[in-house]
């Protein structure tokens, strides 16, 4: 989940907003110098130059243009009679009715005169411009969220995803190429499949002729080891085209491909378990009072997925510098919590062999990769640990390469219950 302040309406929402807000303040501060600069003229005419004069017209006394505002009380003048003596001349405040506006409320509204007067305006006009603005911007945002959720979905393999256009702007047009980019990238996908299911198709019917007319050519002991090494090529390729088929159904995890690889069922991990090993002659251990271990899944990937496991470890279990047959591959079924902390099977591949460097034990998942020094004689395609991680996956568990206590490789699955 994103946090709030990683949400694109709410920072435009809070730009738009603040912005409301500065304009908000530089417009009464400058509104308020005006009010003072009127205000300033009012008293300069109310306190204008004061000329007494007698019945006769005569000049008796004047005062200059300056009074002294009295705190209650208004403005007091001060005039200088013609025979010496000074008089004071009070202007009272007006008497007002209760509740009638002071003076001057009129260019004074919003309380502009009160320095509070700025915080209540600015409060006013941000909630006007938030409740107004959100809507707005939410709206324009929503479509956002759905161009991302959509991509996310593209991005985790649904294939099939496409975006809803709506409108002409640049949202629109932006779903639209991400539209026609999927439906492009989806038939190159397609293709690709059904190109590798018609080539695997066809190399089977000329490998099957083969492995005919090799028996066919009878049993001359002078022949036997051309005879082995040819049968062992075609057994490779066979193993090779087998595991690319199932990459390619892996690789697309849409509806069809789940339909052709059908549906799940409840397995049995000990019985897959027990018959792989017994196969290839590895020890399995399963701990006390698990057993039956019954996983949601495809029977066939779970039985290959097993059998990947301990091929590798017969092909490269054999101790460095020692000779004669290897020591046989150990499996061991234990529950154990999974990387998302809920409870499930952890299953256990162990040998005895080099073992796998620190640098290299994710590239060993890739695809057609072989460790170095690695001989191409002890056979493998360097599919299978490819297909074990990509089963793990479809299966919502984990696969994982770590070093076993005193020598040697361990493959660690995590499969849910």
């Amino acid at each position: 989940m994103n946090s709030l302040g990683q949400k694109l309406y709410l920072r435009i929402w809070l730009a738009i907003v603040a912005a409301v807000a500065v304009l908000t303040l530089v417009v009464g501060w400058l509104w308020q110098m005006a009010l003072d600069r009127d205000r300033a003229e009012r008293d300069a005419r109310v306190a204008r130059e004061i000329v007494l004069r007698n019945g006769a017209g005569e000049i008796v006394g004047e005062a200059p243009a300056q009074a002294i505002r009295v705190p209650g009380q208004g403005l007091e003048f001060q005039v200088q009679m013609k025979d010496g003596q000074t008089l004071y001349i009070q202007l009272p405040r007006p008497n007002r009715p209760p509740g009638a506006p002071p003076v001057g409320a009129r260019r004074g509204m919003f309380g502009l005169q009160d320095p509070f007067g700025f915080v209540w305006m600015l409060g006013l006009v941000a909630l006007a411009v938030a409740l107004g603005a959100y809507p707005i911007v939410r709206r324009l945002t929503k479509r956002l969220e759905v161009l991302q959720r959509g991509v996310e979905r593209w991005g985790q393999g649904d294939l099939s995803t496409r975006l809803p256009v709506s409108g002409r702007d640049e949202i629109a047009f932006l779903g639209e190429r991400f539209n026609a980019a999927a439906e492009r990238v989806q038939s190159l996908m397609l293709s690709h499949k059904t190109l590798l299911a018609n080539a695997s198709h066809e190399l089977r019917s000329p490998l099957a002729r083969i492995r005919i007319g090799l028996e066919l050519l009878g049993n001359d002991p002078a022949r036997a080891g051309q005879r082995a090494e040819v049968a062992r090529n075609i057994d490779e390729l066979d193993q090779l085209i087998d595991e690319i088929l199932m990459a390619s159904r892996l690789d697309l995890r849409d509806a069809n491909e789940a339909s052709a690889l059908g549906p799940t069922e409840e397995v049995d991990l000990v019985g897959l378990a027990a018959e792989e090993c017994a196969r290839t002659g590895a020890d399995l251990d399963v701990a006390e009072g698990i057993s039956p271990v019954l996983v949601q899944g495809h029977p066939k990937l779970l039985r290959r997925l097993l059998r990947n496991l301990l091929e590798n470890a017969r092909r490269y279990g054999q101790r460095p510098g020692a000779t004669g047959p290897a020591e046989p591959a150990h499996l061991v079924i234990e529950r154990g919590a999974g990387a998302t902390g809920v409870t499930g099977i952890r299953v256990c591949v162990e040998d005895r062999g080099p073992g796998v460097p620190p640098e290299l034990r994710e590239r060993i998942f890739e695809p057609f990769y072989r460790l170095p020094g690695a001989s191409e004689s002890v056979g493998g395609v360097g599919l299978g640990l490819s297909l074990v991680r990509s089963i793990a996956i479809r299966h919502h568990g984990t696969v994982r390469c770590e070093d076993r206590s005193g020598g040697g490789a361990r493959f660690v699955v995590e499969l849910p219950m």
